[in-house]
């Protein structure tokens, strides 16, 4: 069905409101980076390595550290690193924020709403990429909003370790096992 608007403007839209299933299955099927054997065997050998280290760390919530090696595993190494740079400081911006806040305001939604306007602020003067605001913003609400027992400082410092841990994981796991791409002759040494 086209609808024209105005003599000029045409909008294209189904009968039914739904997606066509071609165009469905072109939006999940991959074209450029599917998912392979080896990928799933290096996410898995570094979500597992990043959990048991943050285990044997006794941090808290440790899969906090295996849910960032796997979005670390995602992507190529040189894809990876500047990412990682951004959800590095945005963590640590985050957390920092977290812990005063929450060690002043508790769990209140002002100070929290009032968090993110200032972080996004700080982020806007320093001209930091979004992404690292992003990360900020989520580490933010995850020591603000989620209620526990423990200090906010202290649940702040864990964030940060958690996720540290992760994303070192799994830039070390890309660089030691590097995924070849699609086409990428296979090295002989």
């Amino acid at each position: 069905m086209v609808i024209e608007i105005a003599g000029s403007i045409r909008l294209r839209a189904p009968l039914t409101g739904q997606m066509e299933t071609g165009q469905l299955s072109r939006s999940i099927v991959a074209r450029k980076n599917p998912a392979s054997l080896a990928h799933a065997a290096r996410t898995t050998v570094a979500a597992v390595v990043s959990y048991l280290i943050a285990r044997l760390l006794r941090l808290p919530e440790a899969y906090w550290a295996t849910v960032s090696t796997i979005i670390v595993m995602q992507s190529t190494l040189g894809a990876a690193l500047p990412i990682s740079a951004q959800r590095f400081a945005g963590t640590a911006m985050g957390a920092a924020a977290g812990g005063a806040a929450g060690t002043y305001f508790g769990r209140s939604v002002w100070a929290f709403g009032i968090g993110i306007f200032v972080i996004g602020a700080l982020c806007a003067a320093l001209r930091v990429e979004r992404s690292a605001y992003r990360y900020a913003g989520i580490t933010l609400a995850i020591v603000m909003l989620v209620p526990r027992t423990a200090s906010p400082w202290l649940i702040a410092v864990h964030r940060f370790f958690e996720v540290s841990l992760g994303i070192v994981v799994g830039l070390v796991v890309s660089a030691v096992w590097p995924e070849r791409q699609r086409g990428e002759p296979k090295r002989v040494e």
